[in-house]
């Protein structure tokens, strides 16, 4: 699907393409989601370009990512999409700048995209051209994952109380247990996913900042630059951060399962230490020997179970004093 979008009384406007339609000849931007058969043809003719395929779009080396061929500047970022689903993900898109146009090709439906155009939509710049619409996207990613993040450190937050509250240090319930590493385990896969997206922005924004097309920027667009480089490592540090305390609250969630595991274990092993002596008293006199005088002695068989008593209790009573109960 292409959609055109063209800057008509202080709007930007969507126009989408069907089989056949030119490309308007005042479109500033094409958007390609998920194109069909022959429509990468119709925006290479219309910009002089070569569209990327989806294969393409996945690989990683930055020469494939940033890179300038005929006068074009091909640059392709991660996108966090679903980040407040059970199972976020990073979307590929490629922006293309050509002629004062630009292009994007993109095969899912990264959130600031919709922002992008509902922004613009109510007022846009009559002399928007393709590079100035590039940042303005870039920008809305950027405040879209600092969203993200100062959600995603709310959570953690939520989840940190959770761990260390008394009712789950003392309850033992493995249930809770269980739903703390679920949510850690989602928590830090969003966050290595929204870590992916910023660094693909900050290579591509330094890009535009070094590259020679930064010369076709002005002064004010230059410095919109420099602020989404400070932005994106300010958002990857505190990334890190919140990397560093889902990998503390994960170690301290398995410290205390491993707690709870020796605590088992330890009843056990009191058990058997405090039943073995009343065992062997009791193996002693089941033996059939012929002349065992305590049988035939009316006082025999209460003195053996206040034996069997006494070599319960004591062990017992040693292990409290030892504090190891």
């Amino acid at each position: 699907m292409i959609t055109a979008f063209s800057v008509r009384d202080g709007a930007l406007v969507p126009h989408r393409l069907g089989p056949g339609d030119p490309v308007p000849p005042d479109a500033v931007w094409l958007d390609l989601f998920m194109p069909g058969d022959g429509e990468d043809r119709i925006v290479e003719a219309a910009l002089g370009i070569s569209v990327p395929t989806r294969e393409e779009m996945v690989e990683i080396e930055p020469s494939s990512r940033l890179r300038v061929e005929n006068g074009a500047r091909y640059m392709t970022a991660s996108i966090v999409c679903n980040s407040e689903g059970e199972h976020p993900s990073l979307a590929e898109v490629t922006f293309i700048l050509a002629g004062g146009r630009l292009a994007t090709v993109r095969y899912d439906e990264p959130r600031p995209f919709r922002l992008v155009v509902a922004k613009l939509d109510r007022t846009c710049p009559d002399n928007m051209k393709g590079n100035r619409l590039l940042l303005v996207i870039l920008d809305t990613i950027i405040d879209r994952a600092a969203d993200i993040i100062e959600r995603l450190a709310q959570e953690i937050d939520a989840v940190s109380r959770q761990v260390f509250e008394r009712e789950s240090v003392r309850s033992g319930d493995s249930q809770r247990f269980r739903i703390i590493l679920k949510r850690l385990g989602q928590r830090g896969d969003l966050a290595s996913k929204a870590r992916e997206s910023l660094v693909s922005i900050g290579r591509l924004v330094t890009f535009l900042s070094t590259e020679g097309e930064a010369q076709r920027f002005d002064k004010e667009q230059r410095a919109l630059l420099k602020s989404m480089q400070r932005d994106v490592a300010s958002l990857s540090d505190h990334l890190s951060y919140l990397g560093n305390k889902i990998t503390f609250l994960l170690d301290a969630t398995l410290g205390m399962v491993s707690i709870e595991q020796n605590n088992i274990i330890k009843i056990f092993a009191v058990l058997s230490v405090v039943l073995m002596p009343p065992t062997l008293i009791a193996s002693v006199y089941g033996m059939n020997f012929q002349h065992m005088p305590e049988l035939d002695e009316r006082w025999g068989y209460p003195l053996a179970l206040g034996a069997m008593a006494l070599a319960a209790v004591l062990p017992y009573l040693f292990f409290k004093w030892k504090r190891w109960l």
